[in-house]
């Protein structure tokens, strides 16, 4: 064989692998948007749940793409240690009333048992924000005489 068609052989194998590598590569990136969705499907699935609190919700702009984004702030306890976190709550707005999370709202809080510090309050698929429960009036009483 002639060692010019060889290295043509060599040359077109090569680039096609690295055509290859390429499209392979470019494929398997996700979005930051799908890895965080992909992250809140897999705790609403295997985390295991704990007790906290709603801290507070605030509305941060993103200076790089102009648009505003809606953190929840929350705390919870895991085997004595307290954590403080925040998720991103922006695409998952129509599933909460951000009105009613209010300080101290009793919620849920998933996390990674390997990794206590990865939690979320709510998915496409769970929630752990519980309902506010209505104020008391104060002076009234059932019929058997125990206030309602």
């Amino acid at each position: 064989m002639n060692s010019s068609r060889l290295y043509l052989i060599v040359a077109i194998s090569a680039a096609t692998g690295l055509f290859g590598v390429a499209i392979l590569g470019r494929r398997g990136k996700k979005s930051p948007e799908q890895r965080e969705r992909e992250r809140r499907v897999r705790l609403s699935r295997v985390g295991r749940i704990s007790d906290g609190n709603v801290i507070d919700v605030m509305e941060a702009e993103e200076p790089e793409s102009l648009r505003q984004s809606i953190l929840l702030i929350y705390k919870y306890d895991v085997a004595g240690v307290t954590y403080e976190a925040s998720q991103d709550v922006t695409h998952l707005r129509h599933f909460i009333d951000l009105y009613s999370c209010r300080l101290g709202l009793p919620a849920s809080v998933k996390y990674d048992s390997h990794n206590p510090g990865d939690s979320i309050v709510i998915s496409e698929t769970w929630s752990g924000l519980h309902k506010p429960t209505p104020p008391r009036k104060p002076g009234i009483v059932s019929q058997n005489g125990a206030p309602v």
